[in-house]
């Protein structure tokens, strides 16, 4: 409501911004020591990515905006969905309905409105999406432990071997920005912004799912506790519970009408070679490492998987909130139990942050030397085998 008073206006301006803004204001003001490491670490390896994409007579524009998954979600930006590509010497085909819709839907709504061209417009949608993901993940690091912690936690997914990802234009980094402030508004009780951005996290990603059944866990988790406690359940609880899977089911019931067959989506995705066979593919992998010879992209992503696995063991231990670790579980479940692409395993696994909690915790307790040493050395692994992920290696990301 305005005013024409010139007194109430003055008194208005000393007061300021409303309690909630300035509370925004302070909380980003906290976070920016996270997002500026974040941020030096992933131009770095874009630096580091252009450099070699121009040595090898790349545009790095190309790399990383239409590498892989990037094409396709090019060419539904432009096109819409109704593509199918049939694989040269297998019986693969590649329909375009194995993506889901938000990441496209947003650049073609950038593209409109940015003269900048759709490609360009995937890059800023990706690289402002890993940036509120990072300020997401420390917020729930800071919440569950110390703003330290939350500092760390940024640092290591930052500083993850296949982190390339989070500067090229794919979905995850705007699914993780979904999952983690869905995540902190739930732990906070927050409870209608939770379901909402778990409905968004299940319209970027088939893994988006992890969130929805992570929501509906706490929401269910505490309905339980106030049940017990014989306390009144609270309608915003039963309300996130029932519209957190809406996002996922609403797309993959769309591909069922579509397709004409209500598992239609699996059915696509099974002509990719994506099928969930409870980790048989996985295992089989693993002795293939063991006993076999292969290239250093697949030994770097059996390590992955099983330091992942490891770290999931440590946060049951150290008793991390039940619907964090159901979002990682999950995560997991989707990730190991599938078949075909072993090495895009890690990037499936990126979204999982939490797993990388105990980790910072300990970090968090050490002396700052050995905090330096360390998360120096994870940024000369990283930032040189990402740059080799992207540009040398022909392996699917």
């Amino acid at each position: 409501m305005k005013t024409s008073d010139p007194l109430t206006r003055r008194f208005a301006l000393r007061l300021g911004p409303p309690p909630r803004q300035r509370r925004r204001r302070f909380e980003l003001g906290k976070a920016l020591p996270a997002l500026a490491v974040f941020a030096s670490v992933r131009l770095t390896g874009v630096i580091l990515a252009t450099l070699w994409s121009l040595h090898l007579g790349r545009h790095p524009r190309t790399v990383l905006g239409l590498a892989w998954d990037g094409h396709w979600y090019w060419h539904l930006s432009q096109y819409g969905y109704g593509l199918i590509v049939h694989s040269k010497g297998s019986h693969g085909v590649h329909n375009d309905l194995a993506f889901f819709p938000l990441f496209p839907g947003l650049i073609r709504a950038g593209a409109t409105v940015l003269p900048i061209g759709p490609i360009n417009v995937a890059l800023l949608i990706a690289w402002s999406a890993a940036l509120v993901a990072a300020w997401g993940v420390y917020a729930v690091g800071e919440l569950l432990h110390t703003r330290r912690v939350g500092i760390i936690l940024v640092a290591l997914w930052a500083l993850l071997p296949h982190a390339i990802l989070l500067t090229m234009a794919y979905a995850e980094p705007l699914m993780t920005a979904f999952s983690a402030w869905s995540l902190y508004a739930m732990l906070t009780r927050r409870w209608l912004t939770a379901g909402t951005l778990a409905i968004l996290a299940g319209l970027c990603r088939p893994n988006g799912l992890a969130v929805a059944v992570a929501v509906v866990t706490g929401a269910v988790a505490h309905l339980w506790q106030l049940r017990r406690a014989g306390e009144p359940t609270a309608a915003r609880a039963w309300a996130t519970a029932a519209v957190a899977p809406l996002g996922w089911l609403g797309y993959i019931g769309w591909v069922g009408l579509r397709t004409h067959d209500p598992v239609g989506y699996f059915h696509v995705q099974s002509l990719w070679g994506s099928r969930f066979d409870f980790g048989h593919y996985t295992a089989h992998m693993f002795k293939h490492v063991i006993v076999g010879h292969d290239t250093l992209v697949v030994y770097v992503t059996a390590a992955i998987v099983l330091g992942s696995l490891l770290l999931f063991v440590f946060c049951v231990l150290n008793r991390m909130p039940l619907p964090l670790l159901t979002y990682c579980a999950v995560l997991m479940v989707i990730a190991l139990g599938g078949t075909h692409f072993f090495t895009s395993k890690p990037r499936f696994l990126l979204p999982a942050f939490p797993l990388l909690l105990p980790l910072a915790v300990h970090l968090a307790r050490s002396r700052l030397r050995t905090v330096v040493v360390l998360l120096t050395a994870l940024a000369g692994v990283s930032l040189f085998y990402g740059t080799y992920l992207l540009t040398v290696s022909h392996r699917a990301l």
